[in-house]
């Protein structure tokens, strides 16, 4: 196995689309968030795309060694699963499955605090609405979607899309590969499987 040398974001989930499934999704305790791209995890990942999980269980997550981000969190990385929660078992998963994984580079609190900062260091939302892509419903090219992130960012991104009921496709996830550190952006070492449609739904929120 090759050693940990690229880290996956699966940095940005469009809530809209979370929403618009035959699931549906239900807001946090603390409200419904704001129209923006939330945080999903940080994921490290081997350069062959397998990545490990659950790395140490003896290192459980812990809500006051992040005490003072919370509100930052309730903001970025809201949970919109069912049902209705403040954010903390969906935090809690992520550090036990991804984050123990890190943990040679990364505490917990800096775990959630280098994803907090690589979000706002991409405002996805505002990169697409610059290129004239906007959440209004309408239908996007899926090479203009990436083309705008890349000019962007400079680097490629992946574009993750689920289906709503009536079997759209649709913008889902937004995956951006940082280096170790969890600082710096780099160009993935090799992409997800998966594959959307040519064109993609972009649904309100």
């Amino acid at each position: 196995m090759e050693l940990k040398s690229s880290t996956i974001v699966k940095l940005l989930i469009w809530p809209g689309s979370y929403c618009d499934r035959k699931q549906s999704c239900c807001y946090p305790t603390t409200g419904k968030p704001a129209a923006d791209f939330g945080i999903h995890g940080l994921w490290p990942n081997y350069n062959d795309g397998s990545y490990p999980s659950n790395c140490d269980p003896n290192s459980p997550y812990d809500q006051s060694a992040i005490s003072d981000l919370i509100s930052r969190m309730q903001d970025s990385w809201p949970t919109l699963a069912c049902p209705s929660g403040d954010g903390s078992t969906f935090w809690s998963h992520e550090w036990d499955k991804h984050g123990t994984c890190s943990e040679s580079v990364l505490d917990q609190h800096s775990y959630f605090k280098s994803a907090l900062n690589l979000k706002s260091n991409i405002d996805l939302l505002q990169i697409l609405q610059s290129a004239g892509i906007n959440p209004d419903g309408g239908s996007y090219s899926l090479s203009s979607i990436k083309g705008a992130i890349k000019n962007a960012i400079g680097y490629t991104p992946f574009i993750e899309c689920n289906v709503d009921s009536s079997g759209n496709s649709q913008l889902y996830q937004v995956y951006i590969c940082v280096d170790t550190s969890g600082s710096n952006f780099i160009e993935c070492p090799v992409l997800p499987r998966g594959k959307c449609a040519s064109n993609l739904e972009f649904p309100s929120f």
